[in-house]
C-alpha cells in the first residue's frame, strides 16, 4: 500500500515539527510503505496531496490539523476532477482542534492512529463545496463552515499561542462574546426554506464538532448527503454567556434561540452588515456578503473510521 504522509511542522502551535522524530519511529516500525513529505507554506500540502494523487498513491496521510486537513482534502479533489480517484485518506491528528477526527470517530493517539491505517478499513464520506467570497472557483472542505460568531472567535484562536485545543477556542470565545457585538442580518437560503433574520452564527456542518470540543451538531452524519445547519438569532452578551455551556455538550439544540436545519445546499447572503467565514477552522473572509455551500455525497475513502 504506497502511502503519502503529509506533515505541517508549524501545526498545533509548533507540536508538528516537535513530533517528527516520533512520527518517524512510528512509520518504521509500522512496516507501512511510506514516502514523508513536509509542507513548507501555506496551500503546499494542497500541491502534495494533488501530485501524490497523480502519482498513483494508495493512501494520502494528513499529518496536522483541520487545517491541514482542509488543504489536503482540497488537493485530492482537484485530482479527482481530472480522473485520478484513487488514494484513500488518512488521519494522524496533531493539530490544535483535530474536529473532523473527533466527528468521525478517528482514534486521536498517534500510535493507535498509524495502527488504523495500517488496517485499512475504509469509510466513505461527503465533502462539501464552498463558492463565493474569496473563492469563486470553490474551496472544497471536510468539517464545516462557520458564518458569524465562531469565524469571528477563529481570528483571536490563533492569536493565543501559550495553548492549544478546547482551551483555546474556550478562551477566544469568552473574548468574542464581548468584542462581536453586533450580529449580521443573514438571508439563509435553504432547499425548501428561507430564513432572513440577524444571526449570531450559522454553522453548516458535515461533521460534529467545532473548536475542539463545540457540539455544534451532534446529530450530524458525514455520510448521509446532508449538510447540518446550527443557527443562532442574535442575543445579548449575558444569553451568548448562558449559551456557550450548551455548545459544549450539544443540547444547544433545545434552545429557543438556536435553529437546526437540514439541506443539501445553502445559499447565504448579508443583507445588512458582512459576515466573517471560515472553513475547516480556516479564516476565509472577515467581511464577505454572499457564499453558497454544496453537499458532495460519498466522494472520498477515509481510513479509520
Amino acid at each position: 500500500m504506497k502511502t503519502t504522509v503529509i506533515l505541517n511542522p508549524a501545526s498545533g502551535r509548533g507540536r508538528g515539527k516537535k513530533i517528527l522524530p516520533t512520527l518517524e519511529r512510528l512509520l518504521h516500525a509500522s512496516n507501512l510503505d511510506f514516502n514523508l513529505l513536509l509542507s513548507e507554506r501555506p496551500w503546499h500540502a494542497a500541491e502534495l496531496a494533488e501530485t501524490a494523487a497523480r502519482q498513483d498513491a494508495d493512501v494520502v496521510v494528513s499529518a496536522g490539523g483541520d487545517g491541514t486537513l482542509n488543504e489536503i482534502i482540497n488537493g485530492l479533489m482537484r485530482a479527482r476532477l481530472d480522473g485520478f480517484k484513487k488514494p484513500a485518506l488518512g488521519v494522524l491528528s496533531i493539530g490544535t482542534g483535530n474536529d473532523f477526527a473527533a466527528s468521525l470517530g478517528l482514534p486521536i493517539k498517534l500510535e493507535n492512529a498509524i495502527q488504523a491505517i495500517v488496517h485499512n478499513t475504509r469509510r466513505l464520506v461527503d465533502i462539501g463545496l464552498l463558492k463565493g467570497c474569496n473563492f469563486p472557483d470553490g474551496r472544497y472542505f471536510g468539517n464545516c463552515v462557520g458564518i458569524g460568531f465562531d469565524a469571528a472567535g477563529g481570528v483571536l484562536a490563533e492569536k493565543i499561542t501559550w495553548t492549544r485545543g478546547l482551551l483555546a477556542y474556550l478562551i477566544a470565545a469568552l473574548q468574542n462574546i464581548f468584542l462581536y457585538y453586533k450580529a449580521p442580518t443573514l438571508k439563509i437560503q435553504l432547499d425548501n426554506e428561507t430564513i432572513h433574520m440577524p444571526s449570531l452564527l450559522v454553522s453548516i456542518m458535515n461533521g460534529k464538532r467545532i473548536g475542539g470540543g463545540f457540539w455544534t451538531a451532534p446529530n450530524a452524519s458525514p455520510d448521509d448527503g446532508l449538510f447540518d445547519l446550527c443557527i443562532a438569532a442574535e442575543v445579548s452578551r449575558p444569553r451568548m454567556l448562558t449559551l456557550l455551556p450548551h455548545f459544549l455538550k450539544g443540547t444547544q439544540v433545545n434552545q429557543p434561540e438556536i435553529q437546526m436545519k437540514q439541506s443539501h445546499t445553502v445559499t447565504i447572503t448579508a443583507t445588512h452588515g458582512v459576515m466573517p467565514i471560515q472553513t475547516d477552522g480556516e479564516i476565509l473572509d472577515d467581511a464577505c456578503h454572499e457564499v453558497t455551500v454544496e453537499i458532495l455525497p460519498k466522494q472520498l475513502e477515509v481510513i479509520g473510521a
